[in-house]
């Protein structure tokens, strides 16, 4: 795949906070990439298609197999890219989207202990040759992230999981973000929302610095009120 665009994704748990700001990062770019013809999609995992919104309802609600959950979530991943992703960066493009394979191996792998070898093997086999150019993992403590889950709305069956789940969820994200510090940037979400738009705007700010190859710090910051 020849890619030409960016790929940027949102990872952590649930209740961490990071859909507040992927509409915030979306018009943040389409700000400073329209004028350059380059367009924003957003999208999520897993959906992101028809297909994929179809079985997102399936994985998020029906209990199964643990080896089934895993495989399901990287044939919705299969053509989410096919569909969506790769199109996109092909075109030249930059794609955010809500969820990428990180949240499988923090899921499937930390939170419902699947074996780590086994989700590597679906990640070369699905995208070999395709990685985010930029993951921001948002990140709180257990009880914060809890706290903030809607009581008064119907929880799916992730978010209705243990505190083990999503401590050893959160532990699989962390070290995630320890093997692949080039992509990953470490949001504290516990912050107020525009002391993390200030932050993001800085790594917003050195990712189109570097992809129109000017130095970050000469680079005019852009924001959103």
């Amino acid at each position: 795949m020849k890619v030409t665009g960016k790929f940027i994704t949102f990872e952590g748990i649930d209740g961490a906070g990071k859909s507040t700001h992927i509409a915030y990062v979306a018009e943040r770019l389409r700000q400073a990439l329209s004028p350059r013809g380059i367009d924003v999609i957003t999208s999520r995992e897993p959906g992101g298609t028809p297909l994929g919104e179809t079985l997102r309802e399936v994985l998020l609600q029906q209990k199964m197999h643990l080896e089934t959950e895993a495989l399901l979530m990287f044939a919705v991943r299969r053509e989410h890219i096919a569909q969506v992703i790769a199109p996109a960066l092909e075109r030249g493009d930059w794609v955010i989207s809500d969820r990428f394979t990180d949240a499988s191996f923090a899921y499937q792998g930390g939170g419902r202990h699947l074996s780590l070898d086994k989700l590597n093997a679906l990640e070369q086999w699905v995208h070999p040759d395709l990685q985010p150019d930029l993951t921001l993992l948002f990140d709180v403590p257990l009880a914060v992230a809890r706290a903030r889950l809607d009581a008064t709305r119907e929880l799916d069956k992730f978010e209705q999981e243990k505190v083990d789940f999503f401590a050893d969820t959160r532990n699989e994200y962390l070290r995630r973000a320890k093997e692949f510090p080039q992509r990953f940037r470490i949001i504290d979400s516990t912050q107020s929302i525009a002391a993390i738009r200030n932050e993001i705007d800085g790594i917003i700010d050195a990712l189109l610095a570097s992809a129109s190859g000017q130095n970050p710090t000469n680079q005019v910051k852009t924001s959103i009120a």
